[in-house]
């Protein structure tokens, strides 16, 4: 069901119909979700994305793939206006009839479970270091063991917090996410400065560009990705009106972007050529300050996890059921999703090759392309004229970016050295220690 409002334009705009009584979330809730789903396990990519492009180049692409989602987000909402659709995919059905909306639903299916699998990824990789700073516990110990800190955190943290109906309720826990990025970032920078220096650049490590750039496209576009579930977060909204929808997307998206460009260039800066594609690889197992980073960076990766899988579950439920599911229906659904995440999860331990083939093959589309032909679709008028210049345009880069960028990195994918010491490490004239408090 929908309901109408009048946006502070005086358009008429259609988003879900809230039961009597359900809580809708304030503008702050809204940002701190849709901040949360965007800085998931993808920043801890972007140093490897710079690495790939190049760094003046490489921030460069942020930027852009910033400004991409930012007006594509938007974008959704104008192309629901104009259909009277109030989600994703009935908008895309609406557009493109059923085979757009086949189309769809595997994207949005498909993205948001890659995603929770890296999530899982991340977490079994961070949480296994932390556990190994505790007095008594070595690397053969069960708690260095990557499958089960998956376990663990599943059954412990993301299985339960996924079990929640509503997105709103989730708000808090962003904002305990937000707050422990914000520490992530202050140590990754810490680092920069008293790592950095003591580990030599590699050779062209401040080239402008790279060959290899259109891969960094698509880490960043896992990274900037949010437009899946902008739709819950946009009907959760108090005041559902595109001008808060735009104000909420740009405060949103900015920060996150501020936010991602200090922990890329912190990152790559510290490792150079040597970054891997989860940064926190590259630091030494021996460093205290570093450890606190893994063990906020895991904890908050558990918090986006619910996000997701919150997406994942509504798409299955209007693909299969196209119903509200009742509490059994909800439970199974969950668990299934949870434990298939987990379960790829514990076979697959390459990081940075889930985040390429998730942003060429699911982000770029849902980001570039499929936003704008919605929008090219609906709107009166030639292509490449007005309004509508800049819709096509995307198009063409997005199809550029998923093919070249797929080719890409099935010739050339990620060398993946997961758990292993750097080289650094043993050199005795690289101190890792935190200092004293």
């Amino acid at each position: 069901m929908t309901q109408q409002l009048n946006n502070e334009e005086g358009t008429t705009l259609l988003t879900p119909q809230k039961a009597a009584g359900e809580p809708r979330s304030s503008k702050i809730s809204a940002s701190f979700n849709f901040i949360n789903s965007i800085i998931g396990s993808g920043i801890i990519g972007l140093p490897y994305a710079l690495n790939q492009a190049g760094l003046p180049l490489g921030l460069m692409l942020l930027v852009a793939v910033c400004f991409i989602a930012d007006y594509s987000i938007i974008l959704l909402i104008k192309g629901s206006n104009l259909s009277g659709t109030n989600s994703y995919q009935s908008l895309v059905q609406s557009t493109f009839g059923f085979p757009g909306f086949v189309i769809l639903s595997g994207l949005q299916f498909l993205y948001p479970f890659i995603a929770m699998v890296s999530y899982n990824i991340t977490t079994g990789d961070t949480l296994t270091k932390v556990f190994q700073r505790i007095p008594g516990v070595g690397p053969d110990h069960i708690l260095a063991e990557r499958h089960f800190a998956i376990l663990l955190s599943t059954i412990a943290f993301t299985l339960p917090l996924s079990l929640y109906r509503n997105i709103e309720k989730l708000g808090k826990v962003s904002f305990i996410s937000m707050v422990l990025t914000f520490a992530i970032l202050i140590i990754v920078i810490i680092r920069a400065a008293t790592l950095g220096p003591q580990i030599p650049p590699t050779e062209n490590a401040w080239s402008f560009a790279r060959w290899n750039a259109i891969q960094a496209v698509g880490v960043m576009s896992f990274a900037f990705i949010c437009h899946h579930n902008s739709f819950l977060i946009y009907g959760s909204l108090e005041q559902p009106t595109l001008a808060n929808w735009s104000r909420i997307t740009h405060m949103s998206v900015g920060s996150a972007l501020i936010i991602s460009a200090a922990f890329a260039v912190s990152g790559y800066t510290t490792f150079t050529g040597y970054t891997q594609g989860d940064v926190f690889e590259n630091y030494c197992r021996n460093d205290n300050l570093a450890t606190f980073g893994r063990f906020c960076f895991g904890f908050s990766i558990i918090t986006t996890f619910p996000l997701e899988c919150f997406v994942t579950r509504e798409v299955l439920s209007n693909a299969i059921f196209r119903r509200d599911l009742s509490k059994v229906e909800h439970v199974a659904i969950t668990v299934v999703i949870v434990g298939a995440c987990a379960s790829i999860s514990l076979g697959f331990d390459c990081l940075g090759v889930v985040l390429e083939l998730n942003g060429v093959l699911s982000a770029t589309p849902l980001i570039f392309i499929i936003p704008a032909a919605c929008f090219l679709k609906l709107s009166p008028g030639r292509w490449f004229q007005g309004e509508n210049l800049i819709p096509t345009i995307l198009i063409v880069v997005g199809f550029f970016v998923m093919i070249t960028g797929l080719t890409m990195t099935g010739l050339y994918p990620q060398t993946c050295s997961h758990g292993m010491e750097m080289f650094y490490c043993a050199d005795a004239n690289v101190s890792v220690t935190a200092p004293p408090v």
